[in-house]
């Protein structure tokens, strides 16, 4: 039988902070991207780069969650 995932909860609040600003920042240049395929009429970058811009968004708000911001409400909910 298996256990779960084994968590050392050692995070600190600034290794967070980074990882929400990394995450932001890609899911930014995900949108621009979009943005270039969408003027290029490239559907098939469009739909990568749609994809990842909106699973970036989850990630952005789990991270925002985390740290306890203001007005972001539960990610699953």
């Amino acid at each position: 039988m298996s256990e779960g995932p084994v968590r050392s909860y050692d995070r600190t609040w600034e290794e967070i902070e980074s990882m929400l600003s990394k995450a932001t920042e890609k899911m930014n240049q995900w949108k621009e991207w979009y943005e270039m395929c969408k003027e290029e009429n490239d559907k098939e970058g469009m739909k990568e780069a749609a994809r990842n811009h909106k699973a970036l968004q989850g990630v952005v708000k789990t991270l925002k969650w985390t740290l306890g911001e203001e007005g972001v409400s539960d990610p699953l909910d």
